[in-house]
C-alpha cells in the first residue's frame, strides 16, 4: 500500500567516475558491462593512500553489480616479495571488499613477451644498446624534440636476434632495452620510444624463478593485462593523465573488435604530518625509525589497524574526502575526527589512570567491598552494564590532586572541596603524605556514604568528577601514547631530510598504569575509551601478564591549536 508524504531519502551525489560509468552503461558501452581491478606492486605495504583507490575499484563493482578483480603487478623482481603479497590481501580483506579473482602481471609474461615479438616484426619495436642516462638525455624537453637513438632503424631480423639474446640470458643486465618506436618528437615525452622490456638476471621472480630474464616495463604490461582480463574501467591516480594516450596507443596495436579498456583518473590522497612515498616509508622502517611497516605512527593500513583505526572510520574518511580531478592535500584532523566519530558508540568507556597516586578513604570499612553496575556506554545502552569495584583504596590521577591548590583548581584539595568519584561516592581530601623528594604518594580522603551514584543522595551537585580504580582488582598495564609522526604538516616541503622533521614525541610509553579490572580479559584489536584520556585498543603483542594498550586518537584535537 502506498504512503503518502513520506519524505524522501536524499540521493548521494555521484561523483565524476560514478556518473562517468553511469552513462556507459546507458550508452551500452562494452555492452553495459562494469568491471574494475586494484593493481598493486608487491614492493610494499599498502597505507591509506591505496585505500583511497581500494574503495573506488571495488566500490564501483558493488555499486553497478561488476566485478572487481586483484591483480598484482609484479614486473621488477628485484623490489618485490611474497611477504607483500599476502600482507596486501590481509588489507584489502580488513576493509571488507572481496575480490573476484586474483591475477598476476606474471600470468601474462608469455602473451606480452609474444606481442613485444610481434611489434619487432612490424618495425614497432627496437633493441637499444644505449645506457638509461644517455636514453634519458635523448628524449628532449617538453618544448624540445628528442634525438633518435643510432640503433633505431636496426632491421627486423637483427632486433629479434637480439631480443633472443636477452631473454635467453646472454645479455648482462642494464646493457640493452626494447624500445616502442613511436615519435621523438611527439609532444607527449611517454611517446618518444618508450621503454618495453629490460633485463633483470640478478634477482629470481618471486613466482617465476629464473625462468625470465627480461621483465615489461609498467607502461607496456599495464594496459595490455586490462585488457586480457577484460576491464572496463581502469581507474588510477592523476600522475598517469599523462601516460593514457600510451596505454590507448599500445591496445590499439593488436586489439580487436569493439571492446577496449578506459583509463580515468583522479586525485591522489595527500596527509599533513605524514609521508605517502613508499620509498620514505621504508628509510624509517629500515633504518629502526620507526618499529616496523605496522608502526601505530605509519600511514599504511596495517599500521592504522594496528593503532585502533577502524575499516568504517577509513570508509567514513575517504566518503568525507571525495574523488575529484584536483590535487589537495587533506587535514589529518578529518581521519582523526572520522575515527573518534565511529568508536563514540562503539567503545566502552572505562577508568584508566595513567599517572597513578594511591587514594586511601579513611572512613570507608577496612576490608568492605563494592560492586558497582555501570553503563559500558551511555550514547549506546545495547553495549550493556558491567561491574565496577570500589573499596577503601583507590588509585587517582596524580593531577587530579593538589596540595596548594588556586581557586580555579576544582578537583581534590584538603580545602574543603568536594568531588564526585566516578560511579560512586562524593569524597573531600583531608591531607596527603609524601616522600623524602616532597612527592606525594598518599592523598587521605573522607567520603560521605549517602551520596552513592544512583541513589536520591547521588543526585547531589559537586563541580568535579574524577576518575578511580580499586587498587586491589585493577589491571596494571603498559600505556603507548601515540602521536602524529611528523612534527610539521608538510615533511617534505624544505630542503631538509625529511627524517628531520619526525615529532620527537610521536610515542610515549607509560609502564604501570592502572585500569579498570573489567578489561583483563580484553583481546587484541578490543576498542575502549579510556574517561578523560582518549580512544585505546589492545595490541597484538600484549600478554597475559603484560598487557599493552595503544592510544588510537585523544578525544579532541590537540594540534589544531598549535596551528
Amino acid at each position: 500500500m502506498a504512503v503518502d508524504n513520506m519524505p524522501e531519502t536524499p540521493k548521494k551525489t555521484l561523483n565524476f567516475i560514478e556518473a562517468i560509468v553511469e552513462q556507459d552503461i546507458k550508452d551500452g558501452v562494452n555492452n553495459g558491462r562494469i568491471q574494475t581491478r586494484f593493481p598493486p606492486e608487491p614492493n610494499g605495504y599498502l597505507h591509506i593512500g591505496h585505500a583511497k583507490a581500494i574503495c573506488m575499484d571495488f566500490g564501483i563493482a558493488q555499486k553497478y553489480n561488476g566485478i572487481c578483480n586483484l591483480r598484482f603487478d609484479d614486473t621488477n623482481p628485484v623490489k618485490e616479495d611474497v611477504e607483500y603479497v599476502d600482507s596486501i590481501q590481509e588489507d584489502i580483506q580488513w576493509l571488507g571488499y572481496k575480490w573476484a579473482n586474483v591475477y598476476y602481471a606474471s600470468d601474462y609474461f608469455q602473451q606480452l613477451w609474444d606481442l613485444a615479438v610481434r611489434l619487432i616484426k612490424e618495425g614497432k619495436a627496437y633493441v637499444d644498446e644505449q645506457s638509461a642516462e644517455v636514453i634519458a638525455q635523448q628524449k628532449g624537453t617538453p618544448t624540445q624534440a628528442g634525438t633518435e637513438s643510432p640503433y633505431r632503424n636496426r632491421s627486423v631480423e637483427e632486433n629479434l636476434d637480439l631480443f633472443m639474446k636477452m631473454t635467453n640470458g646472454e645479455i648482462e643486465d642494464g646493457k640493452m632495452v626494447l624500445r616502442a618506436k613511436i615519435d621523438m618528437a611527439n609532444p607527449n615525452m611517454h611517446f618518444r620510444d618508450p621503454i618495453m622490456y629490460r633485463i633483470i638476471t640478478s634477482h629470481p621472480h618471486h613466482r617465476t624463478g629464473n625462468k625470465w630474464k627480461v621483465y615489461p616495463m609498467y607502461d607496456f604490461a599495464h594496459g595490455q593485462s586490462d585488457y586480457f582480463e577484460g576491464v572496463t574501467h581502469s581507474i588510477c591516480t592523476l600522475e598517469f593523465v599523462v601516460h593514457r594516450p600510451l596505454y590507448d596507443w599500445f591496445i590499439d596495436q593488436f586489439a580487436e573488435g569493439d571492446y577496449r579498456p578506459r583509463q580515468y583518473e583522479f586525485n591522489r590522497l595527500n596527509i599533513t604530518y605524514t609521508v605517502m612515498s613508499k620509498r620514505k616509508m621504508l628509510q624509517l622502517v629500515k633504518e629502526g625509525l620507526v618499529a616496523g611497516w605496522d608502526d601505530p605512527r605509519m600511514p599504511t593500513i596495517c599500521g592504522l589497524r594496528r593503532r585502533g583505526f577502524t575499516p568504517e572510520s577509513i570508509h567514513s574518511f575517504i566518503d568525507k574526502i571525495g574523488y575529484t580531478k584536483v590535487e589537495g592535500t587533506i587535514d589529518l584532523g578529518l581521519l582523526e575526527h572520522s575515527v573518534r566519530e565511529d568508536l563514540k558508540a562503539k567503545a566502552p568507556r572505562v577508568c584508566a589512570i595513567l599517572d597513578p597516586v594511591r587514594m586511601v578513604i579513611t572512613n570507608y570499612p577496612e576490608g568492605q567491598k563494592e560492586e558497582f553496575t555501570v553503563e559500558e556506554n551511555a550514547d549506546n545502552p545495547e553495549l550493556g552494564n558491567r561491574k565496577q569495584i570500589f573499596g577503601r583504596e583507590l588509585y587517582i590521577e596524580r593531577g587530579d590532586f593538589m596540595e596548594d591548590a588556586p581557586k580555579d583548581f576544582y578537583r581534590l584539595s584538603p580545602n574543603g572541596r568536594e568531588v564526585r568519584l566516578k560511579n560512586a561516592y562524593i569524597v573531600k581530601a583531608t591531607g596527603c603524605e609524601k616522600d623524602a623528594n616532597g612527592n606525594v604518594t598518599t592523598v587521605y580522603c573522607e567520603y560521605d556514604p549517602e551520596t552513592k551514584s544512583g541513589t536520591e543522595g547521588g543526585n547531589r551537585k559537586v563541580k568535579s568528577t574524577i576518575n578511580w580504580v580499586e587498587t586491589e582488582s585493577c589491571l596494571k598495564a603498559e600505556v603507548r601514547l601515540y602521536d602524529r609522526l611528523f612534527a610539521v604538516e608538510d615533511p617534505s616541503a624544505s630542503d631538509e631530510d625529511f627524517r628531520s622533521q619526525l615529532n620527537p614525541d610521536s610515542l610515549k610509553v607509560v609502564k604501570n598504569c592502572c585500569i579498570e579490572s573489567a578489561l583483563k580479559d580484553a583481546k587484541p584489536g578490543d576498542h575502549f575509551q579510556f574517561l578523560k584520556q582518549g580512544y585505546f585498543v589492545v595490541d597484538k603483542d600484549s600478554t597475559a601478564d603484560n598487557v599493552i594498550f595503544n592510544r588510537t586518537v585523544s578525544l579532541k584535537d590537540n594540534w589544531a591549536k598549535k596551528a
